[in-house]
């Protein structure tokens, strides 16, 4: 019943873009963050459970419009864009109980979506872009059936590399592909409110989930957001066990049905509204829209903020972050992690009151081309920053790098173009080191750098390069 309802309602992408007037893609390289964090529903306190981020570097506990325009860096495509969107992660739940993040793919697609219809109440007014302050959420995290309302119908989930349809429930095979997360957000407006209590109210669905007219209740129409995250599933295709499909959002939720979203607006909203008006393209690339000044790959990778909840996300866990048991809404009694907003958690392991260096920045070292550090290489199963540091300094040189683990490098300068620009941390260096789990040994074609404290005093009142805080 549950296939037979989504073939004949679900509205897919390839259905999207034949009945679109036009629309682009905006892709966002990879998460900025990934934690408890939720500035709409749960606003500054530690969230009940783990996002996955994307978007601006202004990304926070609480944020509003003129927050949104301090960010100095994103990790989606178009420069004008310092909005946040963010959905719950994705997490394999083990045979023993544990739990282990599930990568993801590419980041996510943002589809903007040109969407009018000829009954709507301010039909001859057009789309509007987003106001200042805007922000929305589409989905229920506490859902754990399917009801067949319109909000549950804008998730759906796709098994790539299969020939099976979209469904709206978690699918019970294995996707090699990747399994695709869909989520259409609604875009008829009160067009009075920026935020509402329950966060949904000021925003309805039009009559078509992603087509037809408004509701005279929701007159004003903006363009439509629909999200496409993608999870790299296929890394755990020998290890299902049971009857079940062994996957989980961070919520508990293993059917599905709780997936959700959010955005808060950041676009500068003028060019929004000149894409809006002028970008009608039939093939979706962003690069076809001259309203945007677009942001090369590196930079958008090298987008991250900080994370300020301590405690792990990743790894093997124990127990979802948040205490969340799977398919249950209660939280467990017996688990007793407790989490609060502290100070940023610096990605990198401190030597400065230990050996007097201090971290440099995350650096790309790509593959095919010369080290960045190119003097003198180790690979030791046992490296750690302290055995790298040690050897670069027995040697006489002024950086110590590690990378992959168990990889160090030496030498006496780091070539520019392999630095980060200010305002970014550089990209993920949060590899553990080979020697000891404890410490971050850089990354895949990334390099943790070091290099020497000028006097006791600069590592005294040393706490982060420019380049990442």
């Amino acid at each position: 019943m549950l296939r037979k309802t989504l073939t004949k309602s679900f509205v897919g992408f390839a259905v999207l873009t034949a009945r679109a007037n036009g629309f682009w893609r905006l892709p966002c390289s990879s998460p900025v963050v990934v934690e408890r964090a939720d500035p709409i529903m749960e606003p500054n306190v530690v969230s009940q459970h783990v996002h996955t981020v994307m978007g601006s570097n202004a990304f926070n506990f609480t944020m509003n419009y003129e927050d949104t325009q301090l960010a100095t860096c994103s990790s989606c495509k178009a420069v004008e864009d310092l909005s946040s969107y963010w959905v719950p992660n994705l997490y394999y739940h083990a045979e023993n109980g544990s739990f282990i993040p599930v990568k993801q793919v590419g980041g996510a697609l943002i589809y903007y979506l040109q969407r009018t219809d000829p009954k709507d109440p301010n039909a001859a007014e057009g789309l509007i872009a987003f106001p200042k302050d805007f922000r929305m959420v589409a989905g229920t995290p506490t859902n754990r059936n399917f009801t067949d309302t319109v909000e549950q119908r804008a998730v759906s989930f796709v098994c790539l590399g299969t020939e099976g349809p979209a469904t709206y429930e978690l699918p019970k095979m294995n996707c090699p592909g990747g399994l695709r997360t869909q989520l259409t957000m609604p875009s008829c407006w009160d067009g009075k409110n920026m935020d509402s209590p329950d966060h949904k109210s000021h925003m309805a669905y039009p009559s078509g989930l992603d087509n037809g007219a408004c509701p005279d209740s929701h007159p004003k129409r903006f363009i439509t957001i629909f999200y496409e995250v993608t999870w790299s599933v296929d890394d755990f295709k020998d290890m299902w066990y049971g009857d079940k499909q062994p996957f989980v959002f961070s919520t508990g939720d293993d059917l599905g049905y709780g997936y959700h979203g959010d955005f808060v607006n950041g676009w500068d909203i003028q060019t929004l509204q000149k894409a809006i008006n002028e970008c009608n393209a039939s093939s979706g690339r962003i690069e076809e829209c001259g309203a945007f000044k677009l942001r090369n790959d590196d930079d958008m990778a090298s987008c991250k903020v900080l994370p300020r909840v301590h405690e792990a996300v990743g790894g093997v866990l124990p127990s979802l972050p948040g205490c969340n048991p799977v398919g249950s809404i209660v939280k467990q009694s017996d688990c007793t992690a407790v989490a609060q907003i502290g100070d940023p958690v610096l990605p990198f392991t401190d030597m400065t009151k230990k050996l007097g260096w201090k971290y440099v920045a995350c650096a790309k070292d790509p593959a095919g081309m010369s080290r960045t550090l190119p003097d003198v290489s180790l690979d030791q199963p046992d490296m750690t920053v302290e055995k790298c540091i040690s050897a670069c300094v027995g040697k006489g040189y002024k950086y110590a790098g590690l990378e992959y683990r168990s990889q160090c490098f030496c030498g006496n300068s780091v070539p520019q173009d392999r630095m980060p620009v200010n305002g970014t941390i550089g990209g993920d260096c949060s590899m553990p080191c080979a020697g000891d789990s404890n410490e971050l040994c850089g990354g895949a074609a990334l390099i943790s750098v070091y290099t020497k404290c000028p006097s006791f005093s600069d590592c005294e009142n040393y706490v982060g390069d420019n380049h990442m805080l």
